[in-house]
């Protein structure tokens, strides 16, 4: 469970919103997409999300982040260094170059597979999965179930911004998903 003593303010979510850029109609035609790009360039709005994706996890002994491919690695590594935990990067299948576990989810057209090194998660160890959205939550359905196959507890799951009316959350019931941004 989240340790809540320390959220994030208004000013610092405003902060952390008012650089998320809306782009229309990318990557398709009524798609309106989230962009980070200026966030990650704005060195208090990033500050600011950091520690928010952070804060609520501080003191509950995190012993690995796993941040999910690929936007999941900009947020997850600070947030590891901000916990003092180690980092783990969940990568598409093939892209990791020792022994791997795996798991697939489904995609709208199809499957996917996630994978992280098989060593990365010490037994018993408590992980916490960050991503920067939380849309159908497919992804991090994946990533729960991975960090269970490699032996670790799952403690959170920590989103920059979820996209509610996806209702991703429903495919979490066993997580707490805690968001900085419901958009």
């Amino acid at each position: 469970m989240p340790n809540d003593t320390a959220p994030t303010g208004a000013a610092d979510l405003a902060l952390i919103e008012a650089h998320i850029r809306d782009v229309p109609d990318f990557p398709h035609e009524g798609i309106l997409f989230k962009d980070i790009t200026p966030l990650l360039n704005h060195r208090e709005a990033l500050a600011a999300a950091v520690a928010g994706l952070a804060a609520p996890y501080r003191g509950i002994g995190v012993d690995h982040v796993v941040g999910l491919e690929a936007r999941g690695f900009i947020f997850g590594a600070p947030v590891a260094m901000e916990l003092g935990a180690g980092f783990v990067p969940a990568r598409k299948a093939g892209k990791l170059p020792a022994k791997t576990i795996d798991q697939a989810y489904d995609l709208e057209y199809g499957t996917a597979t996630v994978e992280i090194h098989a060593d990365a998660i010490t037994p018993g160890g408590r992980v916490l999965i960050v991503d920067d959205v939380l849309a159908t939550g497919g992804t991090g359905r994946a990533a729960v179930e991975l960090v269970r196959k490699a032996g670790g507890t799952v403690v959170g799951f920590s989103v920059l911004m979820e996209l509610s009316a996806l209702q991703g959350r429903e495919k979490l019931p066993d997580v707490e998903p805690h968001t900085l941004l419901s958009v």
